[in-house]
């Protein structure tokens, strides 16, 4: 009789059983919420807790009190940095149990932060222009720049986009788990559904709460809000499913190449869909002047002069 249960457990493993992941707590999570991968289910909670943390000093501190009147290039730079750090530095220091286990390269929050920086340097990089160029909207605070992009803008979108995306992985883990037996067509529609409004409901939040920051100027305010959410959404109606994707089987981790490269794919999407609403429906306002336009375009992606 044992030599029978030994030869099972052999076919079995021999009919392709995954090997065990080292680091992998068997037992659910205990909530479908959560992630069932111990390391991921850390690194999301450790993102979702550290955020209202900047988001007290940024909008509950530094907007409603005007300290921003202060700011010159150094003191924003300063404050791109205070916020975008802690989401690497802290994780090294308060190590999850899990992660303990693991290799470094192998924990969920070293990929989240990979995923989301190639992401939020491409958009900032890149799609900032379409703002300037497409939605009527200019930056007019003193900053260093870089390809006419404020530098602290790449570290504030770092903090956002994880922000952004732990919600986006718990609510759409959770509508998952709801749908769950269901036809695959209606469980695809509705999550597609989901998506589609978490994004827009993202973009034109992120829209309203800055409004009080008069240094971020916009040729017309109620077609940013309205119609440029829906352009800024395009972000995260690709970013949001494919995001999720990573570790989420936790018996299939993702390798750093495998990260970026996911990150990469996801800009490219993004990048094509807002160029087709460049070109297939154009600017949302009329653009103030050709001499913004031609100082916007001159640092700019090529296929924008």
């Amino acid at each position: 009789m044992g030599a029978l249960k030994q030869r099972r457990k052999s076919d079995g493993a021999a009919d392709g059983a995954a090997a065990p992941v080292r680091g992998l707590d068997r037992k659910s999570s205990g909530s479908l919420w959560l992630a069932p991968c111990p390391s991921k289910r850390w690194g999301e909670l450790f993102f979702l807790a550290y955020s209202p943390v900047w988001i007290v000093l940024c909008l509950g501190i530094i907007v409603p009190l005007r300290i921003y009147e202060h700011f010159k290039e150094l003191e924003y730079f300063l404050l791109g940095l205070v916020v975008a750090l802690p989401c690497f530095v802290v994780p090294v220091f308060l190590v999850g149990k899990e992660d303990k286990k693991l290799r470094w390269y192998d924990r969920y929050w070293i990929k989240a932060n990979l995923w989301v920086a190639i992401f939020g340097y491409v958009g900032n990089y890149f799609w900032t222009h379409y703002f300037y160029t497409v939605l009527g909207a200019t930056y007019t605070f003193p900053s260093w720049r870089l390809n006419h992009v404020p530098l602290v803008t790449f570290f504030l979108t770092h903090a956002y986009f994880l922000f952004y995306h732990m919600v986006s992985d718990f609510t759409l883990r959770r509508l998952r788990h709801a749908l769950k037996g269901s036809n695959r067509v209606f469980s695809w529609g509705c999550q597609a559904l989901w998506i589609f409004g978490l994004s827009y409901l993202t973009a034109f939040m992120e829209a309203v709460t800055i409004s009080n920051f008069p240094y971020y100027d916009m040729v017309d305010r109620d077609a940013f809000y309205r119609i440029g959410s829906l352009f800024y959404a395009i972000y995260f109606f690709v970013s949001f499913p494919m995001f999720i994707r990573l570790d989420e089987n936790p018996r299939s981790r993702w390798t750093l190449s495998q990260t970026a490269i996911d990150s990469l794919a996801a800009a490219m999407i993004v990048t094509i869909l807002l160029d087709l609403w460049r070109i297939g429906l154009g600017a949302i306002v009329k653009l103030p002047g050709a001499a913004s336009y031609e100082s916007c375009v001159s640092y700019g992606i090529p296929w924008l002069a």
